[in-house]
């Protein structure tokens, strides 16, 4: 099994790595292959509203970018983890322009994520935490993916880069973080062929100005 991690902080070694390093280790103690893809020091543009990814079915994105290579990584992960810090009570800026390009990416072609154990995990200084935690749940819920839970909201405080190792309690909501993605990633694997999968809907789009 395989897990990719997505790292949306501009310090590739701050708090927000070291948050998914902890729901890493926990993983790797177990044999499950992880990689941490640094996404915050680049620049990645927003969504244009081309939809050119929903016409050309090719799993692409019109802006030709990282995005695309990220997207296949997802696809052929079983487990994702997106991390970011918090600025202004929400997602890091070049952060959210990849989720909104990613995530829309494979809902359209084809729900690429559907069914993937997914979580989320946030690095902050003093507020704002649980608000960018619920934002980031947004992608994964949206997608129909699994998410795993801990013992209390995904988040780990911390200023300067490390300090959030020496909060105890954030540091164990990761531990408990990763043991529960572990478990549920093995439910998944021993459930496939044995318990049958939902089929996929198609997407009612209902609009409320006529």
């Amino acid at each position: 099994m395989k897990v990719v991690a997505f790292n949306g902080s501009p310090n590739k070694e701050g708090n927000t790595y070291h948050a998914i390093q902890l729901v890493a280790a926990e993983l790797e103690k177990e044999g499950v292959e992880t990689e941490i893809v640094h996404v915050g020091n680049k620049a990645i543009r927003g969504c244009i509203a081309c939809y050119q990814c929903v016409k050309n079915q090719d799993e692409q994105c019109a802006i030709k970018d990282e995005v695309n290579e990220w997207v296949q990584k997802m696809k052929e992960a079983d487990g994702i983890i997106i991390g970011s810090p918090v600025h202004y009570s929400g997602v890091g800026g070049t952060m959210k322009s990849f989720l909104d390009r990613a995530f829309f990416v494979a809902g359209v072609n084809g729900g690429l994520l559907r069914h993937k154990v997914g979580a989320a995990v946030v690095a902050v200084r003093r507020s704002g935490g649980v608000t960018t935690f619920d934002e980031l749940n947004h992608f994964l819920n949206y997608s129909e993916m699994l998410l795993p839970t801990s013992n209390y909201w995904n988040v780990i405080h911390g200023r300067t880069p490390g300090e959030a190792l020496q909060d105890g309690e954030g540091m164990q909501i990761m531990r408990v973080l990763g043991k529960n993605m572990l478990w549920l990633l093995r439910l998944l694997e021993n459930g496939k062929g044995v318990v049958p999968e939902p089929e996929r809907e198609a997407k009612v789009m209902t609009n409320f100005i006529r």
